[in-house]
């Protein structure tokens, strides 16, 4: 089981997105748990305060170390195996999250996912509290909610016995470098397009042929 521990401030964001696949299968078979702490429960006052304002001067608020350091040291580690547990935090600076990233995660036992908010946070939860940091693209978002979704659904769907064909994760876009090749169904003509021949003649072989010149590289 890969327990995912979530560090945000707004774990309520998260509550729709647990009642859909392919998250919902993997809390159901014990594939995966989810467990969402709140960084103001370790707010440095009796106001709930978790940020302050930068030093050297400038627009917002920053996500301050105790809070943030206080809410992962609480999490209860799964193993004492350090190669079993990861912290991540998501960061627009950080690595770029790609396919292999994902296998890599579906190995853990355990993944720490701290969400920061505002104008940023401190450097020094980077540096002294997470083993990575992590970007799903270069642009910037609100806070990290909607990225840890993107790694919690992409993590969870490569896990045995989500999808319902066992090894269709492995044939999917980016898994050998490839975008994967155009899909069609049903009906054999749209509008004037036609659903490609080849598709039609029931030769596997050409057919297989076809789908390895359609598929696109990442990185062409």
């Amino acid at each position: 089981m890969l327990s995912f521990e979530v560090v945000t401030l707004f774990p309520e964001l998260f509550e729709q997105h647990l009642k859909h696949l392919p998250l919902k299968k993997g809390l159901e078979i014990g594939a995966i748990k989810i467990n969402f702490h709140n960084i103001r429960d370790f707010a440095v006052d009796e106001r709930g305060s978790v940020d302050d304002k930068p030093y050297g001067g400038g627009p917002g608020m920053v996500l301050r170390p105790e809070p943030v350091f206080d809410t992962v040291e609480s999490i209860k580690r799964v193993s004492q195996d350090k190669s079993k547990s990861r912290v991540v935090l998501l960061s627009p600076a950080g690595q770029k999250y790609t396919q292999k990233k994902v296998r890599e995660y579906s190995q853990l036992e355990q993944l720490i996912l701290i969400s920061g908010r505002y104008e940023g946070f401190d450097a020094r939860i980077e540096e002294g509290l997470a083993d990575e940091a992590i970007s799903i693209g270069d642009y910037v978002l609100s806070g990290g909610e909607v990225p840890i979704m993107v790694i919690l659904e992409s993590v969870t769907r490569v896990m045995p016995g989500i999808l319902e064909k066992a090894g269709a994760s492995e044939i999917e876009s980016f898994e050998s470098n490839f975008v994967e090749y155009p899909q069609y169904t049903r009906p054999e003509e749209y509008r004037g397009m036609k659903v490609p021949e080849v598709l039609l003649s029931g030769n596997h072989a050409e057919i297989e042929k076809w789908r390895k010149e359609k598929s696109k590289p990442i990185n062409p």
